[in-house]
């Protein structure tokens, strides 16, 4: 369904950024990785769908490396059609206590990246009169933690960037739609349920079902894969109409 498309995907080597990339691979889209970590692997797990791929390891935080990624991603495979801003970083503490350099890092990394990529894209898709920019927030952009003062407003502005994108080009064939992922076993999920394990002295299991049980009733977390589903949807014929909705696939966590 993708192929001849080029798909950029931020904070893709691991987690859910790679499950949607990898989701966008098996449809025949051409794959622009970035993130930390181990490149090699995620790289090759795209390969193997026979997929191209490309890599950048743009930090996020900075808007001179996010012009050189769109630029390298555009020199090696014509232009992004696909643009899909997930990076993401987290931080939890109350408000009174929050490092205001977690703040500003989370704020940067988390919404201003998703501005910075997506105003890059625009005049390409909106010359080929198509594109789909899918901006991952969370759970988190439609409803509030505690502790989460960072996160949450980065993600409800996240919401808030989709649905402007969304009417500015509604009259296009470029959309734009927010994914709002609940519980996703990702690293940075497994980290809170490390600490919740230590601080109540049971077994990372236990800590699992007691992270579910406070939000999310279906009792499951929600996969890349199934995120990366949803995310080949809104790049699909059926999804052309779809403009500016954050949907959430969350296990029952915004329906209580």
């Amino acid at each position: 369904m993708l192929a001849n498309k080029t798909a950029l995907v931020t904070g893709s080597t691991s987690g859910i950024g790679l499950g949607i990339a990898k989701a966008l691979a098996r449809q025949g889209a051409n794959i622009v990785l970035n993130g930390f970590g181990d490149v090699e692997g995620p790289k090759a797990e795209i390969a193997a769908l026979r997929a191209k791929v490309a890599y950048h390891g743009a930090d996020m935080s900075k808007p001179e490396e996010i012009e050189a990624m769109m630029a390298f991603a555009a020199a090696e495979f014509g232009q992004v059609d696909i643009l899909v801003n997930n990076a993401g970083i987290q931080h939890v503490a109350r408000i009174e206590n929050f490092p205001v350099d977690r703040w500003d890092a989370i704020i940067a990394i988390n919404l201003t990246s998703a501005f910075h990529a997506t105003r890059l894209a625009l005049p390409a898709m909106q010359a080929a009169n198509w594109g789909r920019i899918i901006n991952v927030a969370s759970v988190h952009g439609l409803v509030g933690s505690a502790e989460k003062s960072a996160y949450v407003a980065a993600k409800h502005g996240v919401v808030g960037l989709t649905k402007v994108t969304a009417l500015e080009n509604a009259t296009s064939g470029v959309t734009c739609n927010a994914i709002c992922p609940g519980w996703v076993l990702t690293p940075l999920v497994q980290k809170q349920v490390d600490a919740k394990a230590a601080a109540l002295g049971v077994s990372n299991d236990d800590a699992k079902k007691l992270l579910l049980g406070e939000k999310e009733p279906s009792m499951q977390f929600t996969t890349p894969e199934e995120l990366g589903e949803l995310a080949v949807f809104f790049c699909s014929p059926a999804a052309a109409n779809v403009r500016g909705v954050a949907w959430n696939m969350d296990g029952g966590w915004v329906a209580q």
